[in-house]
């Protein structure tokens, strides 16, 4: 026997009416405010906004012995992405293709 899926299903909760269900939405036009913010404790920053009393705690290390800046990027890099020497400085692969 063939199931068709796509006829509408009747159910007993179906005939609550729409009075009922009016009752059980909250009024949009109230003027009682949501000031539940559980999804984002922390606030919304927008972008660009004023950060400038804002201390950040970083800790810079300076390179290691298997590390290198190259001259080209001054990113530091590990030893293994060396291509060359220059005049300039130590050149990565990145920098060389």
């Amino acid at each position: 026997m063939a199931t068709d899926y796509d006829a509408p299903r009747k159910s007993d909760d179906d005939s609550e009416s729409i009075e009922a269900l009016k009752e059980r939405v909250p009024d949009k036009m109230s003027g009682s405010v949501d000031v539940d913010d559980s999804d984002n404790p922390s606030g919304f920053e927008l972008p660009g906004a004023d950060l400038s009393d804002l201390e950040l705690d970083v800790v810079v290390l300076p390179p290691q012995q298997d590390e290198f800046t190259c001259a080209s990027c001054f990113l530091v890099k590990h030893r293994s992405q060396v291509d060359h020497e220059e005049a300039i400085g130590i050149i990565c692969k990145e920098c060389a293709a």
